[in-house]
């Protein structure tokens, strides 16, 4: 399948961005943020889990496979941390108004309530993990900053946030890569500034997990930085 490129406006926020823009198909994806598309227009075609879903608005789960297989319409697509919002929480803000636009959303989802971590323990690993993502990230040392054993923190990630550490550490460098790209930075130095091994690590993740190529998306979005 040819893929998209994303085009449009990115509003960022540390645990949610906006996407407003033209979609193209993708091919079948999962990634850890929960994913709330809306037309502005026409009914969307998409899958998730396989089966295909004609709609003006639908939401992907965290980890769910899925595909945009025509859009015919610009979208706003909304992204969120699961640990931090839930899906509930984005249909909650994007269902305020009969003409949802990307500030009115931001607005509803920065009001939103977020979600507490059942174990301080967690907050202090992904701190740690978010400390050191620009170069090695060692399962011991971000135990021995939670105060945990390496099998207590396995347990806790798979069962706090639904994945197990080092996939965990994947999705952080590359969120912390696309905000370096966002910002300015070649291909190259946002994967090392986000502990990549090279860009090309770097872009199979991207293709992996959203699918898209990052050279082709990343550099066409005006960008605005919500706190």
């Amino acid at each position: 399948m040819q893929q998209a490129s994303w085009q449009g406006s990115l509003w960022l926020a540390p645990d949610f961005a906006i996407l407003h823009g033209a979609a193209g198909a993708t091919d079948s994806h999962a990634h850890y943020a929960h994913q709330l598309m809306l037309s502005t227009g026409a009914p969307f075609t998409a899958q998730r889990d396989g089966v295909v879903h004609t709609a003006r608005h639908l939401l992907v789960d965290s980890l769910r496979p899925h595909a945009i297989v025509a859009a015919p319409s610009p979208m706003l697509t909304i992204y969120a941390e699961p640990q931090r919002l839930g899906g509930a929480a984005l249909l909650a803000a994007a269902g305020g108004a009969d003409a949802p636009t990307p500030d009115g959303i931001a607005a509803a989802l920065q009001a939103q309530p977020r979600l507490a971590l059942a174990d301080a323990r967690v907050q202090r690993a992904l701190d740690r993990v978010d400390a050191l993502l620009s170069g090695k990230v060692s399962a011991a040392a971000v135990a021995e900053a939670a105060h945990l054993s390496l099998s207590q923190l396995e347990r806790l990630f798979s069962a706090q946030l639904g994945l197990p550490v080092r996939r965990l550490v994947l999705w952080r460098r590359l969120r912390l890569a696309i905000r370096f790209i966002l910002l300015g930075s070649s291909l190259t130095e946002a994967a090392h500034g986000a502990g990549f091994a090279d860009a090309a690590h770097f872009s199979r993740t991207m293709r992996s997990l959203f699918g898209v190529r990052a050279d082709r998306s990343l550099r066409q979005l005006k960008v605005t930085l919500l706190d």
